[in-house]
């Protein structure tokens, strides 16, 4: 039988994903030489080498976010070309400090992904907006924790027929309440002072130990849309909702909408987008180096003497 991208997320894992966008990637086959792990460790140069992280032109960097996002798999990164939170932080580092970048493009095509490690990666964009122009370009899709890094650029933009949003996150939980196909009932226990690392979701406590757990990290989602997009905190949740009750958030929206609601800041093609970018970002001249300096001042000397 042949293993999905689905099977290896488990149940417990907070989600900042748009499950019925991501359902084609989490319908994809696992590659026969990435579904052992261990066996890819001890023979790194088998199968494709990860993709290229972004790419400069005309002073312009371009960063890919695609696929669903995780914190270092890099098993999706080089079989699928997916951005992971790791290399993003690394990549936004890099373009920041880089002088051949004058300005970044975030394009991004994702559903979002796990909630563990994506803070590092947002503020990694955030940094970097605050030393040059980072843009995030919706292309086609940016929900969920792939919105919550859109979040923290200069500016976004959408794509024709691009979606935007499902701010919020979920998690799946299981509870064994009779014997299995073998026979056996499985008891999941934990030590006496850690309750908490196995809640049980058929019990009211363990039921509030997972809600306690999804609502600290919406709090943090919220908070950096809230940050990134100058949108008063006391207002987002009602910003976010599709009907008058402010719980009824986590909907994805298109470009008019999205850009109603303080959520991107224009909608453009890509053509348009980048030939916008383009005739602004040019390269900043380079620092001569204190060696070449030194060699010109020594050169100017001699000439007078």
């Amino acid at each position: 039988m042949t293993r999905t991208l689905a099977s290896l997320f488990g149940t417990l894992q907070p989600m900042a994903l748009a499950e019925d966008l991501a359902a084609p990637l989490l319908a994809l086959p696992i590659p026969g030489s990435a579904a052992d792990p261990a066996a890819a460790a001890l023979a790194p140069a088998a199968g494709p080498s990860v993709p290229d992280r972004f790419t400069v032109a005309r002073g312009l960097a371009m960063v890919p976010v695609r696929g669903i996002l995780t914190p270092n798999m890099a098993q999706y990164e080089r079989w699928f070309g997916w951005a992971t939170y790791h290399g993003l932080a690394e990549t936004l580092a890099h373009l920041a400090a880089s002088e051949d970048a004058a300005a970044i493009v975030l394009e991004i095509d994702s559903p979002g992904g796990l909630v563990c490690g994506i803070e590092a990666a947002a503020e990694a964009i955030a940094a970097a907006a605050a030393v040059k122009p980072v843009h995030a370009l919706v292309s086609p899709l940016a929900a969920s924790a792939a919105y919550w890094l859109a979040s923290q650029a200069s500016e976004i933009v959408m794509t024709p027929g691009a979606v935007a949003g499902s701010i919020g996150v979920a998690l799946t939980a299981a509870a064994h309440v009779q014997p299995g196909a073998n026979g056996a009932q499985i008891f999941e226990m934990s030590s006496r002072h850690a309750r908490a690392k196995r809640p049980d979701a058929s019990t009211e406590a363990g039921r509030a130990e997972l809600q306690r757990s999804l609502d600290e990290a919406e709090a943090a989602f919220h908070a950096a849309v809230s940050a990134g997009r100058s949108i008063p905190a006391a207002e987002l949740a009602a910003r976010l909702s599709v009907t008058d009750d402010p719980q009824d958030g986590g909907a994805t929206f298109r470009a008019p909408e999205a850009i109603r609601r303080g959520l991107a800041d224009r909608a453009e093609t890509r053509a348009a987008f980048y030939a916008r970018l383009t005739a602004h970002a040019a390269p900043k001249p380079r620092s001569p180096s204190r060696a070449f300096a030194a060699r010109a001042a020594a050169a100017a000397a001699l000439a007078r003497s």
